[in-house]
């Protein structure tokens, strides 16, 4: 199972010194949708120059022009490109055409999506690298929401999926016995006082 870093801070300064102490720990490192609003296409330019060897994670969350916002991100150096499941068929099409063109790979992000499972099988058949199991902050306020939803919901699937939301030292290996193919760490790494040993840890506990 492959570790994402997911940088949710707004400047390319600040991301790439959370990347450089992470890098050692990581697999992929993801360039939040605030830090790629806030500073455009050239966060994912940088830190793929600064890590050429990682697999860079840009979360557009992209809901229309599937085919452009993936072409242009690929172009600024990502390789995956996450394009939401409650978009339109014709939208993941496109991005999954332009990440062809690229040789790359698009991600869909189930967040919002009431039938995960169901939408998860839809959009691999799509094209789709594969999906993330996603509960945003609000999702996981409501009630009756658990953790294990997201790590059931993947596992019914039967498609590759990443699970984001909630994973952190104690929860991990949940993540890896259902299946998963990437857990995805956000403030359990740049939250962490010490960011590398944070990121270290959360590595150590991945069989």
């Amino acid at each position: 199972m492959k570790l994402q870093f997911a940088m949710d801070t707004l400047t390319t300064e600040k991301a790439l010194e959370l990347a450089a102490a992470a890098a050692p720990s990581v697999d992929i490192i993801e360039l939040g949708t605030p830090l790629i609003k806030a500073e455009g296409l050239s966060a994912i330019t940088a830190i793929k120059k600064a890590h050429p060897d990682k697999i860079v994670f840009a979360d557009l969350k992209t809901m229309d022009a599937g085919e452009l916002e993936a072409d242009i991100a690929f172009e600024a150096g990502a390789d995956l490109v996450t394009v939401l499941g409650v978009a339109g068929d014709s939208t993941i099409v496109g991005a999954v055409k332009a990440a062809k063109k690229h040789g790359k790979g698009i991600v869909v992000d189930l967040i919002g999506v009431a039938d995960k499972s169901t939408r998860a099988k839809e959009v691999v058949a799509l094209g789709a690298e594969f999906v993330e199991m996603h509960a945003g902050l609000d999702e996981q306020a409501e009630e009756g929401f658990t953790f294990g939803t997201l790590l059931d919901d993947g596992k019914t699937s039967g498609v590759p999926f990443s699970v984001a939301g909630g994973v952190k030292v104690d929860t991990i290996g949940s993540v890896q016995d259902s299946g998963a193919t990437v857990a995805v760490a956000g403030a359990a790494i740049y939250g962490a006082p010490d960011v590398a040993a944070a990121a270290a840890e959360l590595r150590a506990a991945i069989k």
